[in-house]
């Protein structure tokens, strides 16, 4: 297993906690296609998954027909983006960027590129990353690991050596950890955020309650699982 040199972090329920927010844009989000149905953040945490056609289908009893998409997005972004400001980093999400340094971290989610950009710029965190990657304009509720090939492609170019067992994701859900095992890389689970620490322990990596214990458990001995390098 080879000592991990570089950390991609997630953003939504990892660095930045905003899970409180998340669960009541989507009870925004049903609302604005006609769906009377109130949420719980316990049932949020048990079924959400990746692709969102799934999850919504699973939290609603029946899929989101394709027309309603659109709408369900824009009512989604606009209650989040109005109140987004309120919201700040997870509790130690500082120590843990601070106790990785100097060794390379970048950012990598499925919130919007631009404004992701602009929320980490306020929050002073450029200089911490050596690249951050957004979801680009399109609509595209699917999982995150083609992005993180993406992500990966741009990294290497920077770190030639940079080998993809090398690397470690560090998320909030089990399509993070599944990301991971694409491209080759491990993966550390988190639980502040998306899911519930029962359905992060059936992906089969390690769990952790805290971004600083993932930190010191990647910079101790890095972590097995499916996604590690045989």
């Amino acid at each position: 297993m080879s000592k991990i040199k570089h950390i991609v972090w997630d953003w939504n329920g990892t660095l930045f906690d905003d899970q409180d927010l998340v669960l009541a844009a989507t009870n925004a989000s049903l609302a604005a296609i006609g769906v009377d149905r109130h949420i719980t953040n316990d049932r949020y945490k048990e079924l959400y998954q990746r692709p969102m056609e799934d999850f919504y289908a699973a939290l609603i009893g029946f899929p989101v027909a394709a027309a309603q998409w659109p709408v369900l997005d824009a009512a989604f972004a606009e209650y989040y983006l109005s109140r987004v400001r309120e919201c700040g980093l997870s509790e130690d999400a500082l120590a843990a960027m601070d106790a990785w340094s100097p060794r390379s971290q970048s950012l990598l989610s499925m919130f919007g590129h631009e404004d992701l950009l602009r929320l980490t710029r306020d929050l002073e965190l450029h200089g911490r990353f050596h690249r951050i990657d957004g979801r680009p304009a399109e609509l595209d509720f699917g999982p995150k690991a083609k992005y993180l090939v993406k992500h990966l492609e741009h990294l290497r170019a920077q770190d030639p050596e940079l080998t993809p067992d090398q690397v470690a994701l560090i998320g909030d859900c089990a399509d993070d950890a599944y990301a991971a095992f694409h491209v080759g890389a491990q993966a550390v689970l988190y639980t502040g955020g998306s899911s519930s620490r029962s359905v992060l322990e059936k992906v089969g990596v390690p769990v952790v309650d805290t971004l600083s214990e993932a930190v010191t458990l990647l910079a101790e001995s890095g972590v097995s699982g499916p996604g590690a390098a045989q």
